[in-house]
C-alpha cells in the first residue's frame, strides 16, 4: 500500500485574483489553506468511517489526496463556481462518494448541482442516502480569477 487508508476529511475552498490563469488557481488554493502542499487529485470515495474533521495544518510539501473542482476565467465581471460535495449511505460500513463541479454561475446552484450528482452517484451503487454535506464557493471576475473547492483525505496520527 503506498499511503495508510485516511480516516478523516475535510472541506476546502477558496477564490483569487492572478496575473495569469495559474497565478489566480495557485492563489485560490493559497486561499483554501492547503496551497503549499502537493495535491494529489483523486477519484472519489471516502473510506468508511472517516469523520469529519475542521481543517488541519498541512506540513509543507506534504503528498495530500483530494478530490476537487476549480475554474478559472478572464472574462471580466463574470461570476465563476467550485463546490464539492459527499453523499454518505445509511450503512456506516459502506464508503462515501465525492463529486466536484465547476461552471460559470452563483454557488448556490452550482453546489445544489453538486450535491445532486453525489446523492445520484450513491443511488449507482444501490446505496441509501444518509447525508450530503458540501462546500461551495463564487468569485466575481476582476481581471483573471480562479475558484476552488476540495475535500481532503487525511489520515489522523
Amino acid at each position: 500500500m503506498i499511503t495508510p487508508i485516511p480516516d478523516a476529511y475535510f472541506f476546502a475552498k477558496g477564490a483569487s485574483e492572478g496575473y495569469m490563469p495559474l497565478n489566480a488557481f495557485d492563489g485560490a488554493l493559497l486561499a483554501s489553506g492547503i496551497g503549499n502542499t502537493n495535491l494529489v487529485k483523486m477519484s472519489s470515495i471516502v473510506p468508511p468511517g472517516a469523520r469529519l474533521i475542521e481543517p488541519v495544518s498541512i506540513p509543507y510539501g506534504a503528498l495530500v489526496p483530494v478530490a476537487y473542482a476549480s475554474i478559472t476565467s478572464s472574462i471580466k465581471g463574470q461570476t465563476i463556481s467550485a463546490a464539492v460535495a459527499a453523499a454518505f449511505p445509511e450503512d456506516p460500513s459502506m464508503p462515501g462518494l465525492i463529486m466536484e463541479y465547476s461552471a460559470t454561475g452563483p454557488s448556490d446552484e452550482i453546489e445544489q448541482m453538486c450535491r445532486d450528482m453525489s446523492v445520484h452517484g450513491l443511488g449507482m451503487r444501490g446505496l441509501a442516502v444518509g447525508r450530503v454535506e458540501s462546500a461551495a464557493i463564487s468569485h466575481q471576475v476582476e481581471n483573471v480569477g480562479a475558484a476552488f473547492a476540495a475535500v481532503v483525505l487525511w489520515k489522523r496520527d
